[in-house]
């Protein structure tokens, strides 16, 4: 789940990119005047419908489908078709799968995935072929970064953007003079702790010591005793899913939770407070969604969800419902022909999404730029507190390696 900017791949311009429109659709099997008169669009949803990832591709994909349904069925008026893969959340089937949406189902759009290490391998793929590409979850830098183009969007997040928004929280607190950060050594974990420090240490922050572990490791006993003793003002900590669960109740029956305030970005506490009680209770962490956002976007999103699927939706619900308003909007600019790949794009660019979450509009390497939240778990909630960073943007080194 590395940076596979490195690389070396066939790089594709924007103006190479868009002055071969018809051409690159033909790569993808997509004959596109064909294609653009009264043809239903071909959408691949490649999420995870299995594995530990399940809940979150579910829920992605309700989410899209919403989006479709207030549309009226249609985008634009024009008919969806859906064809499903279930990338298991398994890196090594990535471009089978992805090639299998491309070349044999000639899809126009890809929507997918929640795991970095499928993303990377569906770029691969996608970025070649010129299909339309957006992400609905996976945060890994590189996707506008270094492996950015421009048929691939995100209406997630990076990773980096809400570990940054919390290092600007701390850096506001006279009490949090020095911190120790604990995170799994891989790509993620590297990027959500990069971003911390980055807004930490430049607000005048100290962090005394970074704790590893390797994914997906989940003892912390010896690195919980380092935190006792090292005694910080407040543990910065990236885990999420099960792992996060494990770390967060370990870190309470620890004793810390009363001495060293635990702090991370969403998904440390994202999706797990049934599981831990009350060892969360006080939490703070800080993402793009959290309970209680009183906006009426998000009030009738949140009715719609619950009456179309008799469930509560989520972060991962407002990525889909995102995904769905995104196309849409492009859509809409081209009077649902989408063999009008050019401007189909420049309308996705351009586009300010009303979303749940707040406003969203994309960055020049289509990464969302939105608020980032502060949260804190009271009850069985991420109740937000209060706007951590307003129109966030991406890690700059990151977009500065963006070349489109």
């Amino acid at each position: 789940m590395g940076d596979n900017g490195s690389e070396k791949r066939p790089e594709l311009s924007r103006r190479g990119f868009l002055k071969a429109g018809a051409a690159v659709a033909g790569v993808a099997g997509i004959p596109a005047i064909a294609r653009a008169q009264g043809a239903k669009m071909k959408i691949g949803l490649m999420l995870p419908y299995t594995g530990a990832f399940a809940a979150p591709g579910i829920a992605i994909e309700n989410g899209f489908r919403l989006a479709l349904q207030e549309a009226g069925g249609k985008f634009a008026g024009r008919d969806i078709e859906f064809i499903k893969i279930d990338d298991e959340s398994e890196p090594s089937k990535a471009t089978d799968n992805i090639n299998r949406l491309v070349t044999r189902d000639k899809v126009d759009l890809v929507l997918g995935t929640v795991h970095s290490g499928v993303a990377a391998g569906m770029i691969r793929v996608t970025k070649e072929s010129g299909v339309l590409h957006i992400i609905p979850n996976a945060g890994f830098g590189p996707a506008t970064g270094a492996l950015c183009a421009p048929n691939i969007f995100r209406t997630s997040f990076s990773n980096w953007q809400s570990g940054f928004a919390m290092g600007v929280v701390m850096s506001k607190r006279p009490a949090v003079k020095n911190v120790v950060t604990i995170a799994w050594r891989y790509a993620a974990g590297e990027e959500f702790v990069k971003g911390f420090k980055d807004a930490y240490l430049k607000g005048g922050g100290k962090v005394t010591k970074e704790l590893w572990l390797p994914f997906p490791n989940v003892e912390f006993q010896a690195l919980l005793t380092e935190i006792a003793a090292i005694k910080p003002d407040a543990a910065y900590a990236f885990f999420a899913g099960g792992g996060a669960a494990k770390f967060v109740k370990d870190y309470n029956q620890a004793g810390l939770s009363k001495s060293v305030p635990l702090v991370g970005p969403g998904f440390l506490t994202e999706g797990v407070l049934d599981a831990v009680g009350g060892a969360a209770e006080g939490v703070e962490t800080t993402l793009h969604y959290g309970d209680g956002l009183e906006t009426p976007k998000n009030k009738a999103f949140r009715l719609g969800y619950a009456k179309t699927f008799k469930l509560q939706p989520d972060v991962y619900a407002v990525a889909g419902y995102d995904s769905g308003l995104l196309l849409e909007a492009g859509l809409k600019a081209v009077k649902g022909d989408f063999g009008r790949k050019a401007d189909l794009i420049k309308a996705m660019e351009n586009a300010k999404i009303d979303s749940p979450r707040g406003p969203m509009r994309l960055s020049k390497a289509h990464n969302p730029i939105h608020d980032h939240y502060l949260r804190k778990v009271v009850g069985n909630e991420n109740r937000v507190a209060g706007i951590a960073v307003k129109a966030l943007d991406d890690d700059p080194a990151m977009m500065a390696a963006c070349k489109m």
